[in-house]
């Protein structure tokens, strides 16, 4: 609820009922009217362009009715009410204390000692609340294991139809990870794997990934994942100007390992928005290009922050540790956290099948879910 509204022409300011007030300016104002002539009420998506909105737009009156905004706009003389809620959801009138490679709220990073964040198969397949609370995990984690799901191959597949749908790359729908004769690429061994993200040759990188055990009677070959943005985080606080380094100059990364494929990219290895928000890692030292963007005077320390980074990865105190069983799956978001493997060895099998997916999809799914549950509340 609001209290209060005072205006110019050119802001508003509104004060509510829990006590702090904010500004909003007449243009932004103007630019998210909710009316339906600006948004589709059905999709609520917007009818106008920039070049719609007069240049000269300004407020001539604004007040408070049943605890909402009425503002009226000029030279359209268009009046239109915010609900003083969507007013407090939206507000940017704040100070910017935002910390250079801050992560975003909702994102929890971790190291060893967290429990491994896992569900039912068939609560998530059957029960919304669960299957909500499971596509939670991955988002504030960046992982989370599924268990007691079937063994049948392709079973990976019905975990994407969860919340999306798969991404096809050279490798297929889906590729097999167990030992392979001349392998193309040296998942297929039995060899232990340094924590990775996957694809980083790609732009865009796959940002899910989904590996579901089939077999697994092997000696060894555990699964180990690593938080890359407490990775960052670390790294950012031992040596700021070593983050700056990996975060301002792009590395390059390669993969050419089958006929007719030759892919590359050129991505940082931490990657920040414009306004500092960390929401990208790519380490992958199988797939590494040579650097070449990095100035001369500068490459040496930029060697020395790739060594930290790697270090942190490497230490033991940072992965969360798991053997999958048949039927046992793991998501991760491959723009976020790492995944490792130790060896195993030629006795026994070890049979998982992994996918590529997209977060948008899975993010879209759990606010549709949290949206209406919130709805059916009310």
């Amino acid at each position: 609820m609001l209290r209060s509204a005072t205006h110019t022409p050119s802001i508003v300011t509104v004060e509510f009922d829990t006590g702090p007030s904010a500004r909003f300016h007449a243009i932004w104002l103007r630019d998210n009217a909710l009316d339906p002539d600006t948004r589709a009420p059905g999709n609520g998506q917007r009818l106008i362009t920039i070049g719609d909105i007069p240049a000269d737009t300004m407020v001539s009156a604004a007040s408070v009715a049943n605890g909402d905004l009425t503002v009226t706009f000029q030279p359209e003389n268009k009046t239109v009410t915010f609900p003083a809620d969507w007013l407090a959801a939206h507000s940017y009138d704040q100070e910017d204390s935002r910390n250079f490679g801050r992560t975003a709220p909702g994102i929890t990073t971790w190291e060893q000692g967290l429990d491994a964040p896992s569900a039912d198969w068939s609560d998530v397949h059957a029960k919304p609340a669960a299957k909500r609370g499971w596509l939670a995990m991955v988002a504030e984690y960046g992982f989370a294991k599924l268990t007691s799901g079937p063994t049948e191959p392709e079973s990976l597949l019905k975990v994407a139809d969860l919340f999306g749908y798969v991404r096809q790359t050279n490798y297929g729908p889906y590729f097999e990870v167990r030992t392979e004769v001349n392998p193309t690429n040296l998942a297929f061994t039995g060899l232990g794997l340094q924590a990775h993200t996957d694809n980083p040759y790609r732009d865009p990188v796959p940002t899910l990934q989904i590996l579901y055990c089939l077999e697994n009677s092997a000696e060894g070959g555990d699964s180990i994942v690593v938080d890359g943005f407490r990775a960052a985080e670390k790294l950012r606080d031992q040596d700021p100007d070593g983050f700056a380094l990996l975060a301002g100059f792009p590395a390059r990364f390669e993969y050419k390992g089958s006929d007719g494929v030759c892919l590359r990219s050129r991505r940082p290895m931490i990657e920040l928005s414009p306004d500092g928000e960390l929401i990208g890692i790519r380490f992958n030292n199988r797939s590494s290009a040579p650097f070449v963007d990095i100035p001369f005077d500068l490459m040496e320390a930029y060697y020395a922050a790739y060594r930290q980074l790697g270090e942190i990865i490497d230490d033991p105190a940072m992965g969360v540790s798991f053997k999958l069983e048949p039927g046992e799956s793991f998501i991760v978001d491959n723009t976020r956290v790492l995944h490792a493997r130790l060896g195993y060895s030629g006795a026994g099998s070890r049979w998982l099948q992994g996918c590529y997916a997209d977060k948008d999809g899975l993010l879209s799914t759990l606010a549709a879910m949290e949206l209406a549950t919130l709805e059916a509340a009310e």
